[in-house]
């Protein structure tokens, strides 16, 4: 019995729309990590970008549970001496990129080095309803109707 390994030539990669709105940013995130790494196929090899092309929609309307939205901290550093800085999601999402917080939340989900910056090129991600990817004819995918917990209500 040989163990199967999928080549670049034999991936076929599919293209995935998902609404965000009303989404709990955990659960949508480790929803798409599984999408972009492949896992949901039956010809997952795990050093080769097998996965899906991801599209989301209305990242400015997702939400959290319990009291995360100001209560969770985002830690950055600047590189010199004193340089740590914090943000909460509330900040983040009023400000100007709000897409950041579904971007980082499914980074931090996936493998880091060469392999986690392949998979990352793989996601869109949009604060409206509106993407220039029409031309890939996205397969909307549900993840609200998956599980009743996906969603705030």
């Amino acid at each position: 019995m040989k163990t199967y390994s999928a080549k670049p030539a034999e991936i076929e990669k599919k293209w995935v729309l998902i609404d965000a709105t009303n989404m709990v940013v955990g659960r949508l995130a480790a929803a798409i990590a599984l999408r972009l790494r492949g896992k949901h196929l039956t010809h997952y090899t795990p050093h080769m970008d097998c996965g899906d092309n991801v599209i989301i929609i209305n990242a400015d309307k997702i939400s959290f549970t319990g009291r995360k939205m100001s209560n969770k901290k985002y830690y950055r550093h600047t590189g010199y001496p004193g340089g740590i800085k914090e943000t909460t999601p509330e900040k983040i999402l009023e400000g100007r990129f709000p897409e950041r917080v579904v971007e980082m939340a499914i980074k931090r989900m996936l493998p880091s080095g060469p392999l986690g910056r392949q998979l990352m090129r793989n996601l869109k991600v949009y604060a409206r309803d509106t993407h220039p990817h029409e031309a890939q004819s996205p397969v909307v995918l549900d993840l609200a109707a998956a599980n009743a917990k996906n969603v705030r209500k």
